[in-house]
This record gives C-alpha cells, sequence and structure tokens, in this order.
C-alpha cells in the first residue's frame, strides 16, 4: 500500500517522533523504510547521515571505530530530529545509538528496540559485504560496541520490543504503536 492509498487516520494533530534502536543488520532500516512506505507525511532520519568529520573519529587497529558515540555528530542529528518534528506528522528516527543521548530521548514519543541474537549478529555481518569483508576482530567489536553503547535504557519499559529474526508486519506493529487506526 503506498502513501497516497494508505487507509489509516492520524490519530493526533501534533507531529509523533518514532525511535528505532538495535544493533547494525538488525532490520533497523528496513523497517523504517516499511513503515515510510506506509504513513503518510512521515521522514526517516538515518542516524549514519550524521557522522563528524572521520579525521575526529577514534581508531582502533588503524580501522575507523564506527561503533562508538564519538562517531556521530550528535548536533546536526538533534537538529535533524527537531526540524523533522516541526515538518512532518511522523517522523521515524533509526540508528545504532538513537537511545545514547538522553538530551535526544525526550523527542521520542515511541519506541521501538529490534533484537538479534549474536549468532544471527555474527551471521548476518559475516554476509554484508557493503564495505568489503570486515575482519572477524571487528565484527566481535561491533558487537561488544552495541552492548556497551546501543542498549535501550532500562527506564524505557514501554518500547515495543521486536525480533529481528522473525518477519516484520508492518500493519501489526503500526496497530502496537497506537499511531494509526
Amino acid at each position: 500500500m503506498s502513501k497516497a492509498n494508505a487507509h489509516f487516520h492520524i490519530l493526533s494533530e501534533q507531529s509523533i517522533c518514532i525511535a528505532i534502536g538495535g544493533i547494525s543488520r538488525s532490520g533497523k532500516t528496513f523497517l523504517s523504510k516499511m513503515l515510510n512506505e506506509q504513513i503518510p507525511e512521515s521522514i526517516i532520519i538515518h542516524q549514519d547521515e550524521h557522522i563528524p568529520d572521520q579525521d575526529i573519529i577514534p581508531r582502533i587497529n588503524q580501522h575507523i571505530d564506527w561503533e562508538t558515540p564519538l562517531a556521530i555528530d550528535w548536533d546536526s542529528f538533534g537538529e535533524a530530529i527537531a526540524q523533522a518534528k516541526n515538518a512532518y506528522k511522523f517522523v521515524f528516527v533509526e540508528g545504532l545509538f538513537v537511545y545514547y543521548k538522553p538530551e535526544l530521548n525526550k523527542y521520542y514519543d515511541r519506541k521501538v528496540f529490534i533484537t538479534i541474537s549474536e549468532k544471527e549478529f555474527m551471521n548476518r555481518k559475516h554476509n554484508d559485504l557493503r564495505w568489503g569483508r570486515e575482519p572477524e576482530w571487528y565484527i566481535k567489536h561491533i558487537w561488544e560496541g552495541h552492548q556497551r553503547f546501543g542498549k535501550l535504557p532500562e527506564q524505557f519499559t514501554d518500547a515495543l520490543m521486536i525480533d529481528g529474526e522473525m518477519d516484520f508486519n508492518v500493519e501489526e506493529i503500526i496497530q502496537q504503536l497506537e499511531i494509526l487506526k
């Protein structure tokens, strides 16, 4: 169903910002795109598009360390979220560290967290060749970085937890988020 043919009705006149977190290759971008296609007046803010100059991102074993919050331009990311909330009805914010900064968490009206097992993560990362084959030590570093910086804060007991090893049912997810009817 396209946005133009959506049969949903917006429940609120205010913008609704939905954060989608989880480890690399868990399905954050995929789910964001699915929701964006179904929901009118929506936009996706990808955390990956808000990076500082690579010269200031730390390195580990001569490799850029993308698995640290220092690899995000937090000012740019926060500004993009604020601008989107003023311009769109629905804002999907997705990224590895989407819940890392408490000052940004205030923007999120709904929270989603996608989980996958370490075994599934390793399998998906080994098959992800977008940037060439990553060394085994770095794939393990990604998992460890997620455990350290990317987890859902404990106070977010209202987050929708999604098993990223199962197919996403976008209609069911929309209902569970209670944003359209």
